[in-house]
């Protein structure tokens, strides 16, 4: 008797998909992932999060700038709208970059923090 269900195949499946996708990490030497643990994808998703946001207010400072520097009646005011939006950009860019290397360091001991065990 024929079957009445399509049987799925391995690639419409999204739980074989990622399955595979991890076995081909760990047959090319990269080991276990499961080590790192759901702390580990939260920690990245705030890191990607912050970059997110950060690209935005970056984008938002430009256009402003860019309106500004449109509107200036003289060269003075050109050069003090450039410089104020150099001196913003670069504070803002080593903020940033501060709280990345944070969250980058904090990344490992949260990720330790959430599992059960991790490989040596």
């Amino acid at each position: 008797m024929a079957k009445s269900k399509k049987e799925t195949s391995a690639s419409e499946d999204p739980v074989a998909l990622g399955q595979a996708f991890l076995q081909q990490f760990e047959d090319a030497g990269l080991g276990p992932m499961r080590w790192m643990g759901t702390a580990w994808f939260e920690a990245m998703a705030d890191m990607n999060s912050e970059v997110v946001n950060f690209v935005s207010e970056r984008i938002k400072e430009d256009v402003k700038t860019q309106h500004e520097l449109l509107h200036c009646k003289s060269a003075e005011e050109l050069q003090k709208a450039q410089l104020a939006f150099l001196e913003k950009a670069y504070q803002q860019y080593t903020d940033e970059t501060g709280k990345l290397v944070k969250m980058s360091l904090d990344m490992l001991p949260t990720a330790k923090a959430g599992t059960k065990g991790t490989p040596i």
